[in-house]
């Protein structure tokens, strides 16, 4: 009897689950149609950055969310406070090279930047040398070179997150032969 029941039961409701496993009917979205024609009397323009260059390097701010530092290649210091609507070139006129191989904010004084020249990641004959370490006490305003003019591959600086006159400087010397610079 009580498989009887059962069996009476499933049969019971396997119209329900049938139904429920039934897929509804899309409706048709409607479809947009754009003529290319629209197009043909735009002007292209840049609106920037200006030798941005590939992107290499970023740093943020601690306690100042919109605040952002970007090194590139070739474009040298970028700074945004608006979290990235709009970048300042913030190196022009302080640096010799354009290419930055790292970059790094002080955490306990965030108008300490400092800034490692020469693109790190060897890419055949796209790579670009350096000139030392930079480094900035207004936030970027202006830039005094530090030293280390021979090492040409900066890939790490690390800020003391405590004393900001202790940093750790990863310099890669001559990528492809002996260096004394590293």
């Amino acid at each position: 009897m009580k498989p009887f029941r059962i069996l009476l039961f499933v049969l019971f409701l396997s119209p329900l689950l049938i139904h429920s496993q039934r897929r509804k009917k899309k409706t048709a979205e409607p479809s947009i149609v754009v003529q290319d024609s629209m197009f043909h009397g735009l002007k292209w323009r840049n609106i920037g950055p200006f030798r941005g260059g590939r992107s290499v390097a970023s740093s943020g701010v601690v306690g100042q969310p919109m605040t952002y530092y970007m090194g590139t290649t070739g474009g040298g210091i970028w700074k945004t406070v608006d979290d990235g609507i709009t970048w300042k070139n913030v190196s022009d006129g302080f640096l010799k090279t354009g290419t930055v191989g790292d970059i790094a904010v002080s955490e306990s004084n965030p108008n300490i930047v400092v800034v490692g020249m020469g693109e790190h990641a060897a890419r055949g004959v796209m790579t670009s040398m350096g000139d030392g370490v930079y480094k900035s006490t207004d936030g970027g305003k202006t830039w005094q070179h530090m030293g280390l003019d021979r090492t040409r591959h900066i890939s790490d600086v690390i800020i003391h997150p405590t004393d900001p006159n202790i940093i750790f400087i990863a310099a890669q010397g001559a990528q492809y032969g002996p260096s004394k610079d590293r």
